[in-house]
């Protein structure tokens, strides 16, 4: 039996919990440890895959987090849960070409190309990054600690934002991985192009939540009522007059979280289609201006906006690890032409 803990999102955002199966003791249950008793009821499992999910706070009896040596009494009803949705689209490998920054035996990190859907969705069952990975894994001489044979997603961005990307290649990467999400322990920069000039450093501090009004968009609304928790911090990289270059960086991982945050603010994505980017919201009223602005469209299909760094915990080194992304060819065009108009204007 699966079902959500919390209601999944459209992005299957990190910082939720998903239940992946949930028992319930007979009347007449012998006491028996947790880690006995899930081993006979979990397909394709082990003693030591049980236990690193009870020591990673996964097993609930009753709604509670126990341990692994905790033992099982009549009518528990026991739950593993996991800050990842359960996986139940059957994957077709594809051989997309994917820009690979880095791989070992437990993950592998991705410059993922804008227009790129991370994952298949119902009416979207292929051309995805993970069609394009499953292509690949098959491609490797072996991998032993894959106990389903298929990536194991982290984390996710947007179809029209580019940059780096987390993948787990392995089911204890994953757990460990997606903890680190969950936690809020990985440390993650996006850049972004904005309309108007931000005049300096700040913080947005608004709940996130689907839209009311429209359901396939997201909205802020006031803290502690609609929504969930969203921080997102940005800094200044460089003025353009009309629009503004920024870094983002994230402390929660909501959906379209830096695209409805600085629109809330005033200063929407440029090209963003969904938060009213895609219009001339700032500069002069000639043809000449607009005519740039439409030419600056062009080069993007959505959102001028990039995951640059992401930072985390090696699950099996304990390592930390810092990776950068290159700016998409759309993107790097679009700054240059502004840099250029600023010059020139």
């Amino acid at each position: 039996m699966t079902e959500d803990l919390v209601t999944e999102n459209e992005q299957g955002q990190e910082d939720e919990l998903f239940e992946h199966y949930r028992f319930t003791a007979d009347p007449g249950q012998d006491l028996l440890r947790i880690d006995k008793f899930l081993l006979d009821r979990i397909p394709n499992t082990s003693r030591n895959k049980i236990q690193v999910a009870a020591r990673n706070g996964n097993v609930l009896v009753n709604g509670i987090v126990v341990k692994q040596n905790y033992r099982i009494k009549p009518h528990d009803v026991v739950s593993i849960v996991m800050p990842f949705p359960v996986r139940e689209i059957e994957l077709i490998a594809q051989n997309i070409p994917i820009d690979i920054v880095y791989e070992d035996d437990e993950l592998i990190i991705v410059n993922k190309s804008v227009n790129m859907v991370v994952h298949p969705g119902y009416g979207n069952y292929s051309g995805t990054l993970l069609n394009a990975l499953i292509y690949h894994f098959s491609e490797l001489p072996s991998m032993p600690k894959n106990y389903y044979g298929r990536p194991g997603l982290v984390h996710r961005i947007d179809k029209n934002t580019s940059g780096v990307l987390l993948v787990a290649k392995t089911e204890d990467a994953l757990t460990h991985l997606a903890k680190q999400f969950y936690d809020k322990t990985t440390e993650r920069t996006y850049w972004a192009l904005v309309w108007g000039d931000v005049k300096e450093d700040g913080t947005v501090n608004k709940n996130v939540g689907r839209s009311i009004k429209n359901r396939k968009i997201m909205a802020v609304f006031p803290e502690g009522d609609l929504g969930k928790h969203a921080v997102t911090h940005y800094t200044v990289l460089k003025k353009y007059g009309w629009v503004t270059l920024l870094e983002c960086r994230l402390e929660t991982g909501r959906t379209h979280q830096i695209r409805v945050h600085l629109q809330s603010i005033g200063h929407p994505l440029f090209n963003d289609p969904e938060y009213g980017g895609n219009k001339l919201m700032r500069g002069p009223n000639n043809v000449g201006y607009k005519k740039f602005i439409d030419d600056c469209f062009e080069l993007l299909p959505g959102q001028a906006l990039h995951a640059k760094t992401l930072g985390f915990i090696h699950p099996v080194k304990k390592t930390k690890m810092s990776f950068s992304s290159s700016l998409n060819d759309g993107m790097e065009t679009l700054i240059e032409r502004w840099e250029k108009y600023t010059i020139e204007n």
